[in-house]
């Protein structure tokens, strides 16, 4: 998953929603008995509760990013929300393209110029690069610019009517998000996963495919999770943790964790000489 990168189709311009909403204060207050360090980073400006956002006119939407990421983001946008993506941004020094998805791609320091915030909403689009930091630098300087930010939550989602997130969310189809979940800004959820009841993914979080977060779980901010991990309920998982591909996750884990299970031995017998296949 680049910020710089490939090619798009072309696909009928037709976009999203954005879901930005306030989120209750308690839930950081009844976590401080168990940890020291305040966990949830809340949004600091431009914070909209969800309900006054029904009849509101979207923003147009400016995407940071041309890579894999971006394109997917543009996707989702253009075929399962309201909104309408109109450019893509990257820094300056790494602009090597004038278009991407049939729209402009402009330099990130003079976004301001030719998409003015009073005008257009934000949302970055790359991976999990340097444990999600990337992704929370372009959101913090739209931000401190005026732009709203953007999130999508996929209609082919299971949430309920009480689910609240915050910026740059960015939920794929096929998560099932229990009641009582929270979920905090610039948090990715990829497609397939299981979000227990009563859990807590803080800032700046990336979850694979598949993953199962069993109910109470708290996920610290800046941490990955990658595909096919399972973590037990009530277990806590410090920021910045990293939890490779198909961990299982039975006990806390502290900051800055990780979790790299061995890979499945290959056979030294080929395939030509298996019986029964």
């Amino acid at each position: 998953m680049r910020a710089d990168g490939p090619r798009c189709g072309k696909a009928p311009i037709v976009l999203g929603t954005i879901d930005t909403v306030r989120f209750d204060r308690r839930l950081e207050h009844s976590y401080s008995a168990t940890r020291q360090t305040p966990r949830l980073k809340y949004p600091r400006k431009s914070v909209i509760e969800a309900q006054s956002l029904e009849n509101l006119p979207m923003p147009d939407l400016i995407v940071f990013g041309t890579g894999d990421v971006a394109q997917l983001a543009d996707f989702y946008f253009t075929n399962d929300s309201d909104s309408r993506v109109v450019a893509f941004t990257v820094d300056g020094a790494l602009l090597k393209q004038d278009s991407f998805c049939a729209k402009p791609v402009v330099p990130f320091e003079e976004i301001s110029q030719h998409y003015p915030a009073n005008r257009h909403a934000f949302f970055a689009a790359v991976g999990y690069a340097k444990l999600n930091k990337v992704r929370a630098e372009k959101i913090a300087v739209a931000r401190s610019q005026g732009y709203r930010i953007a999130s999508y939550v996929s209609s082919k989602a299971t949430v309920f009517s009480d689910f609240k997130t915050g910026e740059n969310v960015f939920i794929l189809e096929d998560n099932t998000i229990q009641p009582f979940t929270r979920i905090g800004n610039n948090v990715t959820l990829w497609s397939g996963n299981h979000i227990g009841h009563h859990s807590v993914i803080e800032d700046d979080c990336f979850i694979a495919s598949h993953v199962v977060v069993s109910g109470g779980v708290r996920i610290g901010a800046g941490t990955f999770v990658g595909v096919n991990v399972t973590i037990r309920d009530r277990v806590q998982i410090g920021q910045r943790c990293v939890l490779g591909a198909g961990s299982l996750i039975l006990s806390d884990a502290p900051d800055e964790s990780v979790f790299s299970p061995g890979a499945t031995e290959r056979s030294k017998v080929p395939s030509s000489r298996l019986r029964g296949i």
